[in-house]
């Protein structure tokens, strides 16, 4: 396990900044998830920790060594791509035995090594199968196995769970967070996918424009984003901003309710038209415009149906809403 310090890292291409002065610190044993959309030099920074892109400037600190000029294999690193880069004429034995083979372990050891890993994952009745006949949580499971039987200071993963469908990915999230915590290993997990970063990072570090824009714990970065940028990337819907007596207003939609379902505290009151409503089971998704906005804009609240029956808002009429203010 190692701590990992970037002070002022910068990357810039001929014309274009990549990363643009970075200072992080990622404690040892933490998971923190790496959030931003493409484009906003997610790859870039992952590249340059683990040492496959040299940065223009700054320094990269794992385990109080600076580590600029040492090559990937040396830094004691261990990489999880989104293809899991299996060999798919190895056997799954083979696959996560390759690393240590390479570095001349002897036999003896990488038996034991491959058997621990393959029993900490659940994969012992895999390992004489190859990768075409293993299903995609299978395979990246093998990958993270791969990964683990080189004792790595730190885990490298980019965006791990992207070819995985929706339902394979939720139970994915919750096999890797707990593989996490119990090998304790530091972890940084590059994804675009802000339900990710939010249901397994400790801390997450949110990127755009190569800058980092915030970092903190989930629910710090929910509840208190430092910019625009933060408040409407992260949260599905987004956050609701409008111009409002000569001001800015944010409030995320959940907290955006008819009236009458906020018993205590001062209100800020709203007429809002509602324009077309979605009902997704346990939610209410209900898009439509405030009265009186300086510069039009769209506002969306969501609703548990539980409190609001579905035939009381209906598309085209005005009905009275509210968010409560701040202490």
């Amino acid at each position: 396990m190692a701590r990992i310090e970037l002070k002022d890292v910068r990357k810039q291409w001929t014309g274009a900044t990549a990363v643009e002065r970075i200072d992080l610190a990622i404690d040892d044993g933490a998971f923190i998830a790496v959030l931003g959309p493409s484009g906003c030099g997610k790859t870039t920074f992952f590249r340059i920790i683990a040492g496959l892109e040299r940065q223009t400037t700054g320094d990269i600190i794992i385990g109080g060594e600076v580590v600029n000029g040492i090559p990937p294999r040396a830094r004691g690193i261990a990489m999880v791509f989104q293809s899991y880069g299996l060999y798919p004429h190895f056997t799954i034995w083979d696959n996560i035995a390759f690393p240590l083979k390479t570095q001349r372990v002897a036999r003896t050891e990488i038996k034991a090594k491959v058997a621990w890993a393959a029993k900490l994952l659940g994969i012992e009745h895999l390992l004489d199968r190859r990768p075409r006949q293993l299903s995609g949580g299978e395979r990246q499971r093998v990958a993270l196995a791969r990964a683990l039987v080189r004792d790595p200071t730190v885990f490298l993963l980019d965006e791990p769970l992207s070819n995985l469908d929706a339902k394979l990915r939720a139970s994915a999230r919750n096999e890797i967070k707990l593989f996490q915590q119990r090998v304790g290993t530091t972890t940084i997990y590059v994804t675009h996918d802000q339900v990710e970063a939010m249901g397994m990072g400790d801390r997450i570090a949110v990127l755009n424009q190569g800058k980092v824009r915030q970092v903190g714990t989930p629910a710090a970065i929910y509840d208190d984003p430092s910019d625009r940028f933060v408040a409407t990337f992260v949260g599905t819907p987004p956050m609701n901003l409008v111009s409002w007596n000569s001001g800015h207003l944010g409030f995320r939609p959940e907290h955006f309710l008819p009236k009458e379902m906020i018993q205590n505290g001062s209100v800020t009151e709203f007429s809002f038209r509602v324009d077309r409503a979605e009902y997704l089971g346990s939610e209410r998704i209900v898009y439509g415009e405030i009265e009186g906005l300086q510069s039009p804009a769209e506002v969306t609240a969501k609703l548990p149906p539980a409190h609001v029956p579905l035939e009381s808002i209906r598309p085209g009429e005005w009905h009275a809403f509210a968010v409560r203010n701040s202490q």
